[in-house]
């Protein structure tokens, strides 16, 4: 029987776009239906490297990425090829969280082979969006800024937990709700929709990655909020830029003084 581990990885080194989505939601249903097994006996992960990806997008440097408005067809649809790269990289993310870190709660890959799924189905419905604007994914650049903190912090759950899930991909719960207003105003409701639905559902996704960067605090006996302040210095700094909606990130389990840091390392 296919392990855990072995399907994690399985879907980590597949390149193309409906290999990647076919693979994560097969083995997260063969998972929650206990065709997965945790090897508690399995080796170490291999080291860390790029997963499988298609040939395009190109990825270039974030400056080199032009800036295009909302109001063409053109500019919506660039503007949902980055949220797709972005979903695209987070199902791998959520795999290598699964692959990378063993010898944790059973919870703990539950919740991250829980969340691939969950990208997937993102993914697929912004690249029918993007197909109906007549595109495709690939057919804009994109950048690499969401696994290269995956390979800064393969070392250390805890820094992963703390800067992927809360830093890099709650930002899209500060700026997707603006997104879903400038949308609705230009008559574009399809695409608004699936926003809402992402938005809803990565509330429950940065509240995994608090829960889970809480219990590597406990285990290791260290102070979650002055620990949270020091990798944001280390890491994300640049990379912090308010506004934050407090709203959202106390729901995806971020406290009054978290949010206080986040205020401060972003100049806010």
């Amino acid at each position: 029987m296919t392990s855990l581990f072995d399907a994690a990885r399985a879907c980590l080194d597949a390149g193309a776009p409906d290999d990647k989505l076919a693979l994560t939601l097969a083995h997260a249903q063969a998972f929650g239906d206990g065709g997965r097994p945790i090897d508690a006996a399995a080796p170490s992960p291999e080291p860390i490297r790029m997963p499988g990806r298609p040939a395009r997008p190109q990825l270039v440097h974030p400056r080199e990425l032009p800036r295009r408005g909302l109001g063409s067809d053109e500019g919506r649809a660039a503007f949902i090829h980055a949220i797709a790269h972005i979903e695209f990289n987070a199902i791998d993310l959520a795999w290598d969280a699964v692959y990378r870190f063993r010898g944790l709660p059973d919870a703990f890959y539950a919740d991250w082979v829980s969340v691939a799924a969950d990208e997937a189905r993102h993914f697929s419905m912004l690249r029918a969006r993007l197909r109906e604007l007549g595109r495709d994914y690939g057919d804009f650049d994109a950048h690499n800024g969401l696994w290269e903190m995956a390979e800064k912090t393969a070392h250390d759950g805890l820094s992963r937990m703390a800067l992927v899930p809360r830093v890099l991909e709650a930002r899209g719960l500060d700026v997707t709700p603006g997104m879903i207003v400038k949308l609705r105003a230009l008559g574009d409701d399809a695409t608004a929709d699936i926003l809402e639905v992402i938005l809803r559902e990565e509330v429950a996704h940065v509240a995994a990655g608090s829960r889970w960067y809480r219990w590597y605090c406990r285990q290791g006996g260290v102070e979650p909020r002055s620990r949270f302040r020091e990798l944001l210095r280390e890491y994300a700094s640049g990379q912090l830029h308010g506004p934050f909606n407090l709203e959202a990130r106390l729901m995806a389990g971020f406290d009054e003084d978290e949010l206080a840091v986040l205020e401060q390392a972003s100049g806010g």
